[in-house]
């Protein structure tokens, strides 16, 4: 059910996805927490009235890593990059935003999944390596530090929230990485760039680090702005007294 609250000359109505928090409640940023949580569900299935997709999950067009230095050394482009886990997030601490400090917050994410194809260029442990295959990653105990700053755009005499700057920082407790499906069926091939990943996979993650972040950062404020941008300001609060 829709509820329902007057304001001077408007309705507003609080979608399924909005949990609303009441004006000056002493524990503002408990209730604000808890309405980021309501939204897990709406996140996971996409909410079509507001032509936000769903998370689950959530695409990035290209990341390409150079993990080997010198004239032949290995290259890799993940395309067509698919994530799962993104929505299955808790948020374990928030700071809002003031004149002096961006907001912030902190966010847990059990694990991510990653799908890709890669293609590859170069030597690897003397073995020349070029080819194309399947990617898959999964990074475990997740952690993100989202900061960004926002501002109140007003649109047919109601407010919105626009999220103007965001800058997300990753870590991550465990990673594993593995290729399949390499060309050729290389078998040879294939066990090397496993093992190059399994002894090496926090290093590959610290390589594809800026990349994901610029990325993240993008996509998360796109998914924000989104939703921020059908909602006026004041359908997240409900009055005082009511």
């Amino acid at each position: 059910m829709e509820s329902i609250y007057l304001m001077p000359f408007f309705i507003f109505f609080a979608a399924p996805y909005i949990k609303q928090c009441r004006e000056g409640d002493s524990e503002m940023i408990k209730c604000f927490i808890g309405a980021i949580h309501h939204l897990r569900p709406y996140l996971a299935q996409g909410i079509p009235e507001i032509e936000l997709p769903s998370v689950e999950p959530f695409k990035m067009e290209e990341l390409t890593l150079s993990l080997t230095t010198g004239p032949n050394g290995y290259r890799v482009s993940l395309k067509d990059i698919d994530v799962f886990g993104a929505s299955n997030f808790t948020v374990r601490k928030m700071r809002l935003s003031d004149e002096n400090r961006p907001f912030e917050s902190v966010i847990n994410i059990p694990v991510l999944r990653i799908n890709s194809r890669y293609e590859s260029s170069g030597v690897l442990i003397i073995l020349p390596a070029s080819g194309n295959g399947t990617f898959n990653g999964q990074l475990e105990g997740v952690e993100a530090t989202v900061r960004g700053r926002t501002s109140i755009k007003e649109k047919e005499s109601l407010k919105y929230l626009h999220v103007d700057a965001l800058h997300v920082d990753l870590v991550v407790r465990n990673i594993r990485l593995l290729v399949k499906n390499v060309y050729k069926n290389n078998a040879i091939l294939t066990q090397a760039i496993n093992l190059f990943l399994r002894e090496n996979g926090m290093e590959v993650f610290k390589v594809m680090l800026p990349q994901l972040r610029k990325k993240l950062a993008v996509l998360f404020m796109s998914i924000a702005n989104s939703l921020l941008s059908h909602v006026p300001l004041e359908a997240f609060y409900l009055p005082k007294g009511q």
